[in-house]
């Protein structure tokens, strides 16, 4: 077997997750024959989440082996690259994908599932942002242990006029910004919808993110302004659905899934949060079903998330000896992989309009 043929072995093996042929999803990046005859193949993949990458290894040793017989295992080894549609160059940002995570109610640990979506992508390696647009009710700074006043720099752009420019905070590594960084703990926001509008288009346009693989965006629960001030900025990779198991918070979550559905912002799926014994396990499953989205997973009602929480180190919640480190991995996997189908099946950015 030579190069040629050998690339044309791993280009025709179905990628185990996609469903596609390496070769269709560009992932094979090189596929040589040394001259002791070992054959070594790097595959990039769609996000440093994908799970289970031995399967991918392991499909292309078998295409190898149909096709030469007796040959060693070839030396697999993986990269990765991000892709996205990148839909907010519209308002100057360098950002990948950008996620919301909203509820149809409070209380569902919404907020605790940003948090954990977003240190566990960056955990895989990705670069990640996390913006808190719950105006009235910010708690990322507090989950984060974050805090400080974000710094304002004055810049000159490529045309010679002069902006201003927020800086993100940096906690462990993430970037994030929250208007909880920007007044008392005990200080309430009453506003009406402009000045929302006028403040998101502040944290998303005149924010220098820089160049990221993932923004999180921590939504305010129901289905009102800010929800449509973002399909109206930017086109989103989707929205992430949390509820809990119960009946009155799965009726809550059927209504922010057909807001999304309205305003065109696909739904990436529901994640059941607080399964356990206490208000039951299933629900969100049952209702991803009857809705027609995925199921990206549970996370499970434990005081371990309440501790670290409350003690602002969340950052914490992926370290090796954390009792929920797999389950919460495998829920930012799905949510990765279902970023990586979407695009696959919607190539083109989405016409995005308030109805």
């Amino acid at each position: 077997m030579n190069d040629s043929e050998l690339r044309h072995c791993v280009e025709s093996v179905a990628d185990p997750e996609l469903g596609q042929s390496l070769g269709k999803l560009n992932m094979v990046k090189q596929a040589t024959i040394s001259d002791a005859g070992v054959a070594s193949i790097e595959i990039e993949l769609p996000t440093p989440a994908y799970p289970g990458r031995e399967r991918i290894e392991a499909a292309i040793n078998a295409a190898i082996q149909r096709h030469s017989g007796d040959a060693a295992d070839a030396n697999v080894t993986f990269g990765w690259k991000v892709k996205g549609k990148e839909t907010g160059g519209k308002i100057g940002l360098r950002i990948k994908n950008v996620i919301a995570v909203g509820s149809g109610k409070g209380g569902v640990g919404k907020s605790t599932t940003a948090t954990m979506l977003a240190y566990g992508l960056k955990s895989f390696g990705a670069k990640v942002g996390l913006m808190d647009a719950d105006v009235y009710g910010p708690s990322i700074p507090h989950l984060c242990g974050a805090s400080g006043e974000p710094a304002v720099d004055e810049v000159t752009d490529a045309a010679g006029n002069r902006m201003q420019r927020i800086q993100p905070i940096d906690k462990d590594g993430l970037k994030l910004l929250s208007i909880g960084f920007m007044i008392k703990a005990d200080q309430a926001v009453v506003w009406r919808g402009p000045m929302l509008h006028k403040l998101l288009t502040q944290f998303l346009a005149q924010t220098e993110w820089g160049e990221l693989d993932y923004l999180i965006i921590d939504l305010p629960p129901g289905t009102g302004d800010v929800s449509l001030t973002l399909s109206q900025l930017l086109g989103l990779a989707g929205a992430v659905i949390v509820c809990t198991p119960q009946k009155v918070a799965l009726l809550d979550a059927v209504k922010a899934i057909s807001m999304f559905g309205q305003v065109n912002i696909p739904v990436l799926g529901i994640v059941e949060n607080m399964s356990g014994e206490i208000f039951g396990r299933g629900g969100a499953k049952d209702q991803a079903g009857k809705s027609g989205i995925p199921f990206l997973g549970e996370v499970p009602i434990t005081a371990y998330i309440r501790e670290l929480g409350d003690a602002g180190r969340m950052s914490e919640i992926f370290n090796e000896d954390s009792p929920v480190r797999e389950e919460l991995l495998g829920v930012c996997q799905n949510i990765a992989m279902q970023i990586a189908r979407q695009l696959l099946d919607s190539p083109a950015l989405p016409t995005l309009e308030v109805l």
